[in-house]
């Protein structure tokens, strides 16, 4: 399955990195760029492929409004200013070179995310993703797991790293990924713990635990084709 993909555009890696990660952790693909001149060259060797672009403003030229100009030329692709200037005055800027949604810093990571979706909701680019295969139902709203309709007593982490999976469907995820996805930056242990979750979600998931699939010298990926 196609993930939505987001281009993020930020001269800072600790910027790139975070935004990224939330990112990812949503099910998004991320591509990144470190100045205007690799953005555009990025974006413009396809363009189709790129459906949001999160751009800083103050890079080394080409800035965020100058590649913001060139994109908008032929292309209507979602565009989220990202950048430390709040004055009424440079938002007004950006929306008048037909930037879609503005944030400024600092910013919540989970916020700039819920303002992603949302432009992609309305601009109508965000790509569904299934919710339901072999008898496993995804509620993402009541975070739950549901196996041939009985829900799946889950702790959090198991239900976080299903999800993942899930939303990476089809993807070998190295540990590593996983581990930076799921249990972020508030965790000091190493990769045996993926394993140990993976063996926990195995167990729960019963007759579909083949579901989750072991790829020899990388990690896992969830199979929910038939």
């Amino acid at each position: 399955m196609k993930r939505t993909t987001v281009l993020v555009v930020d001269d800072e890696e600790r910027i790139r990195k975070l935004v990224g990660d939330f990112l990812r952790n949503r099910g998004f693909a991320v591509e990144e760029a470190v100045d205007g001149k690799e953005a555009w060259k990025v974006f413009l060797d396809h363009p189709e492929k790129i459906d949001l672009v999160i751009l800083d403003v103050m890079m080394p030229p080409p800035d965020g409004w100058a590649v913001l100009k060139l994109i908008r030329e032929n292309h209507r692709t979602p565009v989220l200013m990202l950048t430390a200037k709040a004055g009424e005055y440079d938002q007004l800027e950006g929306f008048a070179l037909g930037a879609d949604d503005y944030v400024t810093k600092p910013f919540s990571p989970g916020l700039l995310v819920a303002r992603v979706e949302a432009l992609l909701r309305r601009s109508g680019t965000r790509k569904e993703t299934p919710t339901e295969f072999d008898g496993v139902r995804v509620d993402e709203p009541g975070h739950t797991i549901f196996l041939d309709g009985k829900r799946l007593d889950l702790t959090p982490k198991e239900y976080d790293l299903f999800l993942y999976l899930f939303e990476n469907a089809g993807i070998a995820l190295t540990r590593e990924r996983l581990l930076s996805a799921v249990w972020n930056y508030d965790f000091y242990g190493d990769l045996r713990t993926v394993d140990t979750h993976v063996k926990q979600l195995r167990a729960k998931l019963g007759t579909r635990a083949e579901r989750i699939r072991t790829i020899r010298g990388v990690g896992y990926s969830l199979e929910v084709d038939p």
